[in-house]
């Protein structure tokens, strides 16, 4: 198969889809891949690693579009991106399809078949192409948050450790999955005073069972969210429904009751954010105020650390992409549902329920899209 990887053009994103590792692993395969010119120099690859691994190096995006059988991306296709891709053709990347209705018209009207990472399911049940941008946002999300807080960036001015009789920072976290786990870590690594939110007693306790009694585990309903969302000097939303925009748990009357320069770190901002009053940021201009509360909404957290993220993300990648480029679009997808759960359009067609249901579109089965 011929595997195309283009540069990503999303503001601030310094990630590439392949490695020169996993090029030689594809061209080990018997396959062809063309890297556009200077796509991996966001991870200090430049064309000469590419071409030592067997790639072919192209010289306009237009052509890795035209040629590529299957694209490999990082982020979402950009709209003029979209305009490239043809009916036939694979594209496999992140796509948070749900809260972004311009790219999914696009996709549908493209007549590609879009593979969203953040939608493929493993056996057990868990998004392993999701896991590890999300503990890599989770232990970013503490490290901005703690940034925030510095006066001279907005915040209040507390130290997230505290010092000898001074409190620590107060932390909240909305969400106890993967991307929670990794930032309770972080906080409570930082000394921090942390309580985590999450609607699963089981989880709770899961958690519990890890942190010990540093950590404060509430079971997440209204009166809960709102004590320990007014009281922090830093929230971090780590909410998600896989497929879906994320609920909105934080609303602007209970904003209101935040104190004046605490922090709100909204990971779930790909889904749509879990706040009333969060919109997309970049890494170039990552905050703005609402009713006194400063806001880190930045769509691409971990391309701030593209070294370490596109290396973490390949090592989940690579196996779906060569089953993709042994077997084809359909023998790969139909021999593998939970790979199958992650086609999200299919020539013109929205395969995944809840973005369908969410944007108005008919819905089709996967599975029955591919016959």
């Amino acid at each position: 198969m011929l595997i195309g990887i283009p540069k990503e053009i999303k503001p601030d994103e310094y990630r590439v889809g392949l490695t020169p590792e996993s090029v030689l692993t594809l061209v080990n395969g018997g396959h062809q891949v063309m890297v556009l010119t200077n796509a991996g120099l966001g991870i200090g690859k430049g064309d000469q690693d590419y071409l030592k691994v067997g790639a072919e190096i192209v010289a306009t995006r237009d052509e890795i579009f035209e040629r590529a059988e299957m694209v490999i991306k990082v982020k979402e296709p950009q709209l003029d991106e979209c305009a490239l891709l043809r009916q036939g053709q694979i594209l496999f990347t992140y796509l948070h399809l749900a809260p972004d209705p311009e790219q999914t018209n696009a996709l549908v009207n493209s007549g590609v078949s879009a593979i969203a990472y953040e939608s493929v399911v493993a056996e057990d049940k868990s998004y392993p192409l999701l896991t590890p941008m999300s503990a890599i946002a989770g232990r970013m999300a503490v490290q901005a948050g703690a940034s925030c807080l510095e006066k001279a960036k907005g915040g209040s001015g507390i130290l997230m450790g505290g010092v000898t009789n001074v409190d620590p920072a107060k932390v909240t976290i909305i969400g106890g999955g993967v991307v929670g786990y990794n930032a309770i870590e972080i906080a409570l690594g930082m000394q921090a005073n942390v309580t985590v939110l999450d609607k699963s007693a089981a989880r709770l306790d899961y958690l519990e069972t890890v942190f010990g009694d540093d950590l404060n585990a509430v079971l997440a309903d209204s009166a809960s969210n709102e004590t320990f969302i007014a009281a922090a000097d830093l929230v971090i939303g780590a909410v998600l429904v896989p497929g879906a925009s994320a609920p909105k748990i934080i609303s602007r009357s209970l904003l209101k009751k935040m104190k004046p320069g605490s922090v709100f770190v909204d990971v779930a901002i790909d889904q749509g954010g879990c706040s009333e009053t969060s919109r997309p940021t970049t890494h170039s201009s990552p905050t703005y105020v609402e009713e006194g509360v400063l806001h880190y909404c930045v769509a691409n957290m971990p391309g701030a650390v593209p070294l370490t993220s596109t290396y973490a993300l390949n090592q989940a990648t690579l196996p779906y992409v060569e089953d993709l480029a042994n077997q084809g679009l359909v023998q790969a997808l139909t021999r593998n549902q939970g790979f199958c759960e992650g086609l999200s359009v299919h020539q013109g067609r929205v395969t995944i329920k809840a973005v369908a249901d969410e944007l108005g579109y008919e819905y089709t089965d996967a599975k029955t899209a591919l016959i």
